[in-house]
């Protein structure tokens, strides 16, 4: 039997990395050279493969060179130093790292499935184990921390592999667990329940799947003090402040367009609906992907009708200077 080896995913290219990281191709070859920060994988062709995680520390690694840290004297730190000093950072520093919810995938099946749909695996730092439960090496987790969520493929269930999976549980700790199966009984599924496991069927559905992907990252980060989806969700920054949405309302013109006082009320209005948006409850996943979509797209609209408050505004301001010219 072949050794078993643990496949991350999704893999990243230079170009994808250089985008997420704000570094230059050139700059990230130059410091692989020079300080072994590169891909830690390679395709046959011999092309650079960032991990979730090379791309995680390259990050860290960037924010602090951003705040003024020199790369030399950082780039053999681990990444735990790297987080504490970028804590220590401004918060656009912070900004700038985007963490992952981390996901352990077990079974034949499922891997094969996500080799088909690696959609699926763009909002996670992934590791995939193309094994059957019943006969997975334990060894192959032994480096493997902070799991947000352990996905195990198993048509049937057996006490063997019942005790396999409690294995595989002690080991990882994951803040939650999901089982894909097929036609397993329902004395079974009951006994999952009960052990707090959640199962789906397979092939499962993917909308679903990504309301599990995300939620384990989110139960973690409710339990760490953070209780709103606005914290959780990427949303647009603010272009503008309430005391200059405020200004913009009142503004005297001497055109007959008002666009920048009917902007302004709009975007103030969407500003509360997105806060009100962000706190919303969700009983299930469909209710909780409903809201998620809900807040990201009034977060959008806000978003685009700032930028559209700066062009009217632009204009405004354009068409006093050209008006005081003429007066002058």
């Amino acid at each position: 039997m072949s050794e078993q080896q643990l496949q991350a995913r999704p893999l990243y290219g230079i170009g994808t990395v250089a985008r997420l990281t704000g570094l230059k191709p050139d700059t990230l070859r130059v410091w692989e050279r020079r300080y072994s920060l590169g891909a830690s994988q390679k395709s046959e062709t011999g092309r650079r493969q960032y991990t979730q995680a090379d791309l995680e520390h390259l990050q860290l690694v960037s924010a602090l060179v951003s705040s003024g840290s020199r790369i030399g004297e950082i780039a053999s730190s681990e990444r735990k130093t790297l987080e504490r000093l970028v804590e220590a950072c401004t918060d656009r520093s912070k900004a700038q790292v985007s963490s992952k919810p981390r996901v352990v995938f077990v079974g034949e099946a499922i891997c094969d499935w996500l080799g088909e749909h690696q959609g699926c695996l763009t909002g996670v730092s992934a590791q995939l184990a193309s094994t059957r439960l019943e006969s997975v090496d334990m060894e192959i987790f032994a480096e493997v921390e902070d799991v947000d969520l352990l996905v195990v493929g198993c048509d049937r269930m057996n006490s063997g592999q019942m005790r396999q999976l409690s294995q595989l549980r002690e080991i990882l700790a994951p803040s939650s667990v999901l089982v894909l199966q097929a036609g397993m009984s329902d004395s079974w599924l009951d006994e999952l329940a009960a052990e707090g496991i959640a199962n789906m069927a397979f092939p499962p559905d993917r909308a679903e799947l990504a309301f599990h992907l995300t939620r384990s990252s989110t139960e973690r980060a409710t339990r760490d003090g953070i209780n709103s989806l606005a914290e959780l969700v990427s949303a647009r920054p603010r272009l503008h402040t309430e005391a200059q949405l405020a200004h913009a309302l009142t503004m005297e013109t001497s055109i007959a367009c008002e666009c920048p006082q009917h902007l302004s009320g709009l975007i103030s209005q969407l500003v509360e609906f997105e806060a009100y948006s962000a706190e919303c409850s969700a009983d299930s996943w469909k209710d909780a992907a409903v809201h998620s979509c809900i807040y990201a797209y009034a977060s959008q609209a806000r978003w685009l009708m700032e930028k559209a408050l700066d062009m009217a505004l632009q204009s405004h301001e354009e068409d006093a200077a050209k008006a005081q010219l003429k007066s002058a």
